[in-house]
């Protein structure tokens, strides 16, 4: 496929990377793989004139995110009619210490996902969709669980947004200083950072004899976390 061809998302003033605009992504495969190897986010909105920004779990299906929330939330109760939002993702990779303050950073792999927010208010559209919270994670893993009840699912409020702009800023360059820094007697290094699963907890009021499901594999100890959670991604969506 040529550059040209490449599935990309439209870049204007609102997600052209200003600063190092050499590190920016507008590509659907890298701004995809990004928000697939995470499962929390930040969604900003403003009500009101007041800013808000909310943590929350959240998914991807081809070019439409999904997150969730209670159905008592102030920012849930403004989005029927769609609200602009900005839906942002951040992986930290590591600290750089550098010979002068100014070059001190972090390498790091972050996206900014734009569109227009939406509660999902078609019944059988938002119990299917939290199937998928679940089963993003842990695929199929739904099927086997106590059904969802309608209290259940009428507490649970879900939010749906077509991506619209996006892009992808990543910083892996480790340490850079100005040249004549590196004739100075000053230490510098970079400190790798990493999410990795711990050993499983299982709840100690488990039934006897219960096992822990072979679908849970991925979830091992010493594992990366985002590299079980693109692969419980690409289980629930082989498409992408």
């Amino acid at each position: 496929m040529s550059e040209q061809q490449v599935a990309s998302y439209p870049v204007d003033d609102t997600n052209r990377v200003k600063r190092r605009h050499q590190r920016a992504h507008y590509d659907h495969a890298t701004v995809h793989a990004l928000l697939d190897s995470a499962a929390l986010c930040h969604v900003s909105y403003v009500i009101d004139g007041q800013p808000y920004c909310t943590p929350t779990l959240y998914w991807r299906e081809g070019t439409t995110l999904y997150w969730h929330g209670s159905s008592a939330s102030r920012m849930l109760r403004n989005l029927s009619e769609g609200q602009p939002a900005c839906l942002t993702v951040a992986h930290l990779d590591a600290l750089v210490l550098a010979r002068s303050a100014f070059h001190h950073s972090a390498d790091y792999r972050s996206v900014m996902a734009f569109g227009h927010a939406r509660l999902i208010e078609d019944q059988a559209e938002k119990a299917r969709a939290l199937v998928m919270m679940v089963d993003r994670l842990f695929p199929g893993r739904t099927a086997g669980l106590r059904p969802t009840t309608d209290q259940e699912l009428k507490a649970t409020a879900v939010v749906t947004m077509e991506i619209e702009k996006a892009s992808a800023k990543i910083r892996a360059a480790g340490v850079i200083d100005d040249e004549e820094d590196y004739a100075l007697p000053v230490y510098a290094e970079r400190i790798p950072v990493r999410s990795v699963l711990g050993a499983a907890e299982p709840c100690g009021r488990l039934m006897p004899g219960l096992a822990r499901p072979a679908t849970l594999s991925g979830f091992s100890a010493g594992r990366l976390l985002d590299e079980a959670l693109t692969e419980s991604y690409a289980m629930s969506y082989p498409a992408g």
